[in-house]
């Protein structure tokens, strides 16, 4: 049996959601996959999948292979790719989307960087505030901040970000600082007009903990919201790379870090069902180093 081929089939049945699909994909006839498949359990000695006449679902011993096998094929394909990444000069359109402000700070300057060092490329950039489904609306790649749950994607962390609590200098002189998030039930909060505007997340040692928190002022954008807190109308919870510049010109500053939530991770994801073209490969590669490179995301 070929192992590699038998790992793709039954990861192609898992992503597919049926026999049928996954042979149409891999364009080979349905007993060739039934017989694979048949095959690889009988090798393992546990059965994959659950099968009915009406659907067929991963077993719980599938579900922990299908995590397994994933890296095994990303490892196999980057392998290929290697060999002709750099052999030809890349061409082709890419499209990439990512959430907006941190799209516009650092991913659509990247991309064209890129786009000035490979002049047969063409890029389209999205920048979107919502989880989009790069299979369903044809998008190559993507930069996801937070936890993932998207198990058919491939991702590549680059770094992590911090979600901070801030403050002018102008309101700590007015009002003083906060020294525990507790005490900001008495202060005045910027927030945003989503589920959680209204309680703000924090740690203390191994312990989670939410604080309900009021305000004069509430915006469904993050630029407003943290000029509000720049111009000393008071505290806001941002993600830091939401207030980097006014951070670093110390017209804002930093307040209860030892409380901060867990880091928001930041991936690069794409498709994992096909070969990256040699574009796609090289646009990631070039993503991940510029990212991985910023000091806002070294602390992962």
């Amino acid at each position: 049996m070929d192992k590699l081929k038998a790992i793709q089939t039954f990861v192609q049945i898992a992503d597919a959601g049926s026999l049928t699909s996954a042979a149409q994909g891999m364009r080979v006839s349905l007993p060739a996959v039934v017989r694979t498949l048949a095959t690889l359990e009988i090798e393992l000695g546990v059965r994959l999948f659950n099968r009915t006449t009406r659907k067929i679902t991963l077993t719980e011993e599938g579900k922990i292979y299908l995590a397994r096998c994933r890296p095994l094929l990303v490892a196999a394909e980057e392998a290929d790719a290697a060999l002709t990444v750099g052999a030809t000069e890349p061409s082709g359109h890419i499209t990439m989307t990512a959430p907006v402000l941190f799209g516009q700070r650092y991913v659509a300057p990247a991309v064209t960087r890129f786009v000035q060092r490979y002049e047969k490329v063409q890029c389209s950039v999205l920048l979107l505030d919502r989880v989009v489904s790069l299979v369903d609306e044809g998008i190559d790649v993507g930069i996801r901040i937070g936890a993932l749950d998207d198990s058919t994607l491939v991702a590549q962390q680059v770094g992590s970000l911090r979600r901070v609590v801030v403050v002018s200098p102008d309101y700590i002189n007015r009002f003083g600082k906060v020294h525990h998030p507790e005490e900001l039930l008495k202060a005045n909060c910027i927030r945003f007009v989503n589920a959680s505007s209204n309680r703000w997340t924090f740690h203390e040692g191994a312990k989670q903990f939410t604080v309900p928190v009021t305000g004069n002022l509430d915006f469904n954008h993050v630029e407003p919201a943290v000029a509000a807190c720049v111009a000393g109308l008071g505290y806001g919870m941002f993600i830091s790379y939401q207030v980097a510049s006014p951070l670093e010109e110390d017209r804002l500053q930093v307040v209860l870090e030892r409380y901060e939530p867990v880091p928001r991770p930041v991936h690069i994801v794409y498709p994992h069902a096909r070969l990256l073209p040699a574009r796609t490969r090289m646009l990631i590669d070039w993503m991940k180093q510029t990212l991985s490179g910023l000091p806002l995301l070294k602390q992962a």
